[in-house]
């Protein structure tokens, strides 16, 4: 069978498979862009909507600001491990052994931060009422500013911190060690990648409700440095040069409360 044009469709599949680098790559900016559009239009959408008149509908307005934060931050950062796993599917392919499709690890890798976001929308629906922030949504306490940038840096000097970023910084090694065949395993594969994510950048999340939740250059700051922690080499101990730059600017915010 030939297509218009003169192609079949195994040539079509071939095509595909030797600009599958740049299909995954540009799908990522893509999906990074429509999140960050998602973001600020239902940020703007929260802004006019009074959340004690309609609580349900903002609480779905600030899930989806959160939901496509996340996905258009942490989805980046993790191209390494996603076209890494698309080699690895593509080679398991070429000798006849069937991998399941790319998305239902991408897949597993996005329900760990949905996860996170719901979390995140049930704790700021908590304490809404209880710690004032600005319209951007960023804290006006200096003090509770100052524990977080604090709270933060501690956090990067942590066995657990260092663990999970070993992993993300080498999802080849992960691979090697505990591929899983089938969609199930492809899915667990996920999961355990996002968790591993999780475990080095929750912490460093909560860092957006100090420059605040809505500030795009915070955002993009964020998620370059989250980008930056897994690609550069861990010889060069990049997060514990972070985790005291946080420790001394945390000091620093709450010695001025002082004065």
């Amino acid at each position: 069978m030939i297509l218009a044009g003169g192609r079949s469709p195994r040539s079509l599949t071939e095509s595909a498979a030797e600009h599958e680098r740049w299909i995954v790559l540009s799908s990522l900016a893509f999906v990074t862009a429509l999140g960050l559009y998602l973001t600020f239009a239902s940020g703007d959408r929260l802004m006019m909507t009074d959340a004690t008149a309609w609580p349900a509908g903002y609480a779905a307005l600030l899930f989806v600001m959160w939901w496509s934060m996340m996905l258009a931050m942490m989805l980046p950062s993790a191209a390494a491990a996603i076209l890494i796993y698309a080699g690895i599917r593509r080679n398991f392919s070429a000798k006849g052994q069937w991998q399941p499709p790319l998305l239902v690890f991408v897949s597993g890798y996005a329900a760990i931060w949905t996860v996170f976001s719901a979390a995140a929308v049930a704790l700021q629906t908590l304490v809404r009422d209880v710690i004032p922030m600005t319209g951007m949504m960023a804290l006006t306490s200096a003090r509770l500013g100052g524990v977080l940038l604090l709270a933060a840096g501690f956090y990067q000097l942590t066995p657990l911190k260092n663990a999970c970023l070993r992993r993300c910084q080498s999802p080849l090694f992960y691979f090697a060690r505990n591929w899983q065949k089938g969609a199930a395993g492809a899915l667990r594969m996920g999961l355990a990648h996002g968790f591993y994510c999780l475990g080095c950048c929750w912490v460093l999340m909560g860092l957006l409700f100090y420059g605040g939740v809505m500030e795009l250059r915070w955002i993009v700051g964020l998620a370059l440095y989250v980008a930056a922690e897994k690609l550069i080499p861990a010889s060069w101990r990049i997060s514990g040069f972070t985790g005291a730059a946080l420790i001394v600017w945390g000091l620093w915010v709450l010695a001025r409360t002082l004065w």
